[in-house]
């Protein structure tokens, strides 16, 4: 529960950050300052629902050979991990996303309505399903470099800076926005962000809200074919002894 603070304590960085790039601008980029200030009061929120550690726990498992125990059980282990993430995002839900809403509402004077609340609930759950699919992969990693740190350490990096978690992507050049579209990272926080506010605009397209949402949809299934290839592949190349 002390993971309650982090939310709110982000928030008010951002808060004072923006609202000292602003200055007098009304808008920046064609986002105002109001937008500015609720995109990363979502973007805090989207993290609680959406945190992952499938690729930490599975490197630890292939690493110590635990692994071992879960390949010979008639259940798939992506299954069971992704079953896990489910059981601790409801304890999340619960413990920390509705305390940091009330936070946000009552003590911030946020509004956190979405514009469009089905789509937002179904964009955060397909950033949910990327989240997982993608640490799955990189914890995956393990099964051929025995340790993954270093993958998943350049990984993190990369996300926070292109998930829009640190800033919204319409602000790095266009070339690079464009290059988002294919990418995994916008699809985890930026999407859900601004399909919460509404609208959404990268490399000076903008899209509907259904259209984005696809988008997301068949990025997240692309992202499963990838992690379906590379589990049967690692099946194949797993040894252990032992119980």
């Amino acid at each position: 529960m002390v993971s309650i603070f982090v939310g709110p304590v982000y928030f008010i960085v951002q808060y004072f950050i923006w609202t000292a790039v602003y200055g007098s601008a009304e808008t920046i980029n064609g986002i105002a300052l109001p937008q500015m200030i609720r995109y990363f009061g979502a973007v805090a929120l989207i993290g609680y629902l959406t945190m992952d550690f499938a690729d930490w726990n599975l490197d630890m498992l292939i690493r110590t050979g635990k692994f071992l125990t879960y390949a010979l059980r008639p259940l798939n282990h992506r299954f069971f991990a992704f079953s896990q993430k489910v059981g601790h995002r409801l304890l999340g839900f619960v413990v920390e996303f509705i305390p940091c809403v009330l936070i946000f509402t009552l003590l911030f004077r946020i509004d956190m309505r979405p514009a469009y609340i089905g789509w937002t609930i179904l964009s955060i759950a397909l950033a949910y399903l990327m989240l997982f699919f993608v640490n799955y992969c990189l914890g995956m990693a393990s099964f051929w470099i025995v340790q993954s740190y270093g993958i998943r350490s350049v990984y993190s990096i990369l996300s926070a800076v292109f998930s829009g978690m640190l800033i919204p992507l319409v602000f790095f050049p266009k070339p690079m926005q464009i290059i988002q579209f294919f990418l995994p990272f916008q699809y985890t926080s930026y999407v859900p962000a601004m399909v919460f506010l509404g609208q959404y605009s990268l490399g000076d397209i903008h899209l509907s809200i259904p259209a984005i949402v696809g988008i997301q949809a068949a990025a997240v299934l692309a992202v499963f074919l990838v992690s379906e290839l590379m589990y049967k592949a690692a099946m194949k190349q797993f040894t252990a002894v032992g119980v």
